[in-house]
This record gives C-alpha cells, structure tokens and sequence, in this order.
C-alpha cells in the first residue's frame, strides 16, 4: 500500500476526536483555517520577556502570549535539532519516531569551503507528516527555514514529505551561518550576492525567510494554507545584522569570543546574542503585522515554541548562565534535565483563544500534529502518540492528559526520561562505562531544578518508571540503544 492509499485509509473519523462543543471552531469559519507554526533553534526556557526574561527584549512575543495563550510545563521532542524536528512533524515521541538523535547522512561529504554539506538522516518515504495530511486535503504547505531531516533529493527531501514550498537550509550545519553563500528553493540552488560565509555579509537569512514567509502568505491568502517557520535563530553562530547589534552593544559585560570549529569569532558575544533573539522576535511581528493587514487574523491559528534547550554554555559565544536562559531548571541542550526540553510555547487565535491565558497542562511536541489536524477538522491518522491541545486552546470541553511523556536520546552519555504527573524519571551515563544509570526520581512540583533525587524513599515509583519506560519505546535500527536494557535501573 503506497502512503497516499495509507493516509486516506488509516485515519479515524475527524469526529471521533473532536471534544463536543468544539468543532465549530473550525467550521464556523467560511474556510478552513490557517497554521502557522513558528520555530525558534536553540532558544532557552526563560529567553522571553513572558517567560521571565530580563535582559533581552521581545516586545512582540510578549504581546503574542498577551493576545493569545502562554504554556508553562510545555516539552520539545528531544534535547537537540533533528529528532526534535522529526517528532514535530511526525506526531510519534523518540520511542517511537525514526530519527532519534543528530547525525550527518553517511556517505555525504562535508566541505564548507565547496558548499558541500551532507544534510542529515532522511526520515523515509514510509513515514508521514502533518504537512502531507493537510496537503491531502487542500492546504497549500511550505517549509521555509532550516530543514535538517534529508538532504535534496533524498525520501526526506521536504518537497518528497507534503510540502509544496521549501526555501532554506537541508542541512544543520550549513545553517550555522546566518550570512549563508546560498540557499535552496525547491531543489534549487539560490545563490546570495555579497555573502561570503564570514560574519556579516549582505543577505540575512532570517530575514529572507521573513519575507518569503510574508509572501507565502499573500499568495495563498485566498486559501487555506500550514506554513512552518522553522528560524534558525538564535542558533550560534553568533551573527546579526549591526542595526539589532547597536540596540546591545555597549551595555553589556563582554569577554570576545575566539572562533572555535566552524563556529565563528564573535567581538561582542553578550550584545550580539541577545539582538539575535531580538531581530527573531522583530520579524515575528512583521508575519503577525501581515496577517492583519490581509484580515487573515481570525482565521489563523499562530504557535511559536522552540525545538530544544539554550545551547551549553560558551559553545558558539552563548552564555546561558549570563542571560538566566532557564531560569530555575537543570540543564541545557543536549540534556533531558527539563533545561533541555522545557521550553517555551505561545498560541494566537483571536476569536478562539481567549486572550492573556496561561496554563500549566502538561504537553509536548508529538501534541501539534492532532492539534492541527482537529483544528483544520481533518481526519487524525492512527499510531500518534500527541493527543490534540484544542480543549485547552479553546477553553472549552474535556482536555486529555497524558498518562506520561517519554524520551530517550543515546548521544551525551546516552539519556532516558519520564514525566508522568508531578514526578519525572531520568537516566544517564547509558553509554558511559561505570557510571550510575539507575533511575532519579524527582518531584517537579516541589523541585523544578532536579536537584533532589528521591528514588531511594518512593521505590514504588521508580517501579512504575521503569514499567511505563519500557512501555513507550520499540527498538531502532538506525539508532540502536541496547544499552537501556543491558544497564542497571
């Protein structure tokens, strides 16, 4: 059976997961509605002036989770980029889903000074996305910004994986830079005049996916249509345009940052990190300015979050520790510490989202595909381990919960987590010989930080943990992570 044929017929009825009471939402409207899902790369928990940011100003963010509604116990799909991504798009959490950790696609060369970047792990033609159930059923989709699930060309090219549009970076570590010599659009090589790969250049990338992303919009504003936004910012390096830079520097501490890798040198780190997130939160408010211009505002559904934690500290020039990038929590990328999968998440609807709202319903990445997919009232494929956040948007009818949320990530020591209800259960040092891999405990409620493991007074469950973790996941073959079961619980 192709995957066409598997979509149509593997879905349940839209009704059947639609709460009572809230399908109007959709077809009240005289057309289906729009998504515009819109992702930050490596932004911190507390890297927001809502979420408790005091140094780093973003006005139009703020006033997004002022307008709309602002999630507090809200989770990534993984601590770093491509899995992450790949449980976005795919509704299925890392015990489930096909990409479950970075890495470069074998066999590709990477060579920067020849543009060559291998892209990473294409997810396979066998796998379905959220782009490609709404494209079946009439929504113009694009993909404008970094990709990082299959080079050109490859099953995970985003063309091959439901969207009609794509302009940006296939691979991650081309997206590094954010004064790129090229880019791609639809399979094509777009070179950038004046860019030469160095600190600055002519062509912000971020910038050029801003307007691409307006005229996405403007092109398709007679019909329903996802666009997934996925900036690369503020991703080091660290790079912005000098007008943003001016807004910083000066009235920050700096220590300049010498380049390391391929990661560029940096005079003014501090100032230069905090206009990146700026500058992203400026060109947020051009597509929100855009939707009211072209009166789509009420008919669009508008989601921002980020794909992980703030990146560890120094790395690239970043400074997690300066900025209080998450506040309380434990962790940075890479870690399944809540400093590496909490993270922010903001929702707009006008006319549905009641305004200012803030709640703590605990959810995570692998929610948004039944989300989008009840919101649209298309039918929801089977096998998704989401469940749909429109009660809560809406504020109306019964809201599901998750009995728990599961990750596993096998780089950085290799790493295992739960959250279920107030409590979360971590593993480390899987693939560290002589390390301690049993099972902490931590109550979320009393300790947001991790930093009291009390699995040695609730033996009950850490039980519990271990069933319900050996529950969610099925084995890998790309990924393969024996390791969690040959290791001590």
């Amino acid at each position: 059976m192709n995957r066409r044929r598997f979509l149509q017929t593997s879905a349940l009825g839209a009704g059947a997961l639609i709460v009572p009471g809230l399908s109007g939402c959709a077809k009240s409207r005289r057309r289906k509605p729009n998504v515009i899902y819109i992702l930050a790369d490596d932004l911190g928990y507390t890297e927001l002036g809502c979420y408790g940011q005091e140094i780093i100003q973003t006005p139009n963010l703020d006033r997004m989770a002022a307008e709309g509604i602002r999630f507090t116990q809200h989770y990534s799909g993984s601590p770093v980029c491509a899995p992450s991504r790949c449980v976005l798009l795919t509704g299925k959490h890392t015990g489930h889903s096909y990409i479950r950790d970075n890495g470069r696609a074998p066999g590709r060369p990477l060579d920067p000074t020849k543009g060559l970047f291998p892209g990473q792990n294409p997810i396979p033609d066998e796998e379905f996305t959220l782009a490609e159930v709404l494209k079946e059923r009439g929504y113009a989709t694009a993909c404008i910004g970094k990709w990082g699930l299959g080079y050109k060309d490859s099953t995970g090219d985003p063309n091959r994986q439901g969207f009609d549009l794509f302009f940006g970076y296939y691979c991650q570590i081309h997206a590094h830079n954010h004064y790129p010599r090229f880019l791609w659009r639809n399979g094509e090589k777009v070179a950038l005049e004046g860019n030469d790969g160095g600190l600055t250049g002519k062509h912000y990338s971020a910038d050029l996916f801003t307007e691409e992303a307006k005229r996405f919009i403007r092109e398709n504003q007679n019909r329903p249509f996802f666009l997934y936004l996925a900036y690369t910012l503020p991703h080091v390096s660290i790079q912005v345009p000098e007008e943003t830079l001016a807004l910083y520097k000066g009235k920050l501490p700096e220590t300049p940052y010498k380049a390391r890798g391929h990661y560029l040198r940096h005079p003014y780190p501090h100032a230069g990190y905090a206009a990146m997130v700026t500058h992203l939160d400026m060109r947020i408010g051009e597509i929100l300015q855009a939707l009211k211009e072209l009166e789509l505002d009420e008919s669009t559904l508008v989601m921002f979050s980020s794909d992980n934690g703030p990146t560890y500290d120094r790395v690239g020039g970043a400074d997690s520790a300066f900025f209080h990038s998450t506040g309380p929590l434990r962790g940075r990328k890479a870690s399944v510490y809540e400093g590496g999968i909490r993270i922010p998440f903001i929702a707009r609807w006008p006319g549905v989202i009641e305004p200012g709202r803030v709640t703590d319903h605990v959810s995570a990445f692998w929610d948004v595909f039944p989300t989008v997919c009840e919101v649209a009232g298309v039918p929801i494929p089977r096998g998704l381990d989401g469940v749909s956040l429109l009660p809560t948007l809406a504020g109306r009818g019964e809201q599901r919960k998750h009995k728990a949320l599961y990750w596993e990530f096998r780089s950085y020591g290799g790493q295992q987590a739960l959250r279920f209800g107030d409590w979360k259960a971590v593993r480390t040092g899987l693939r560290r010989p002589g390390t301690d891999t049993r099972i902490q405990l931590y109550n979320l409620t009393e300790d947001v930080g991790e930093s009291r493991n009390v699995a040695s007074e609730r033996p009950d469950l850490v039980a519990r943990a271990k069933e319900l973790m050996l529950a969610s996941r099925t084995k890998s073959k790309l990924f393969p992570f024996p390791e969690i079961y040959e290791r001590e619980w």
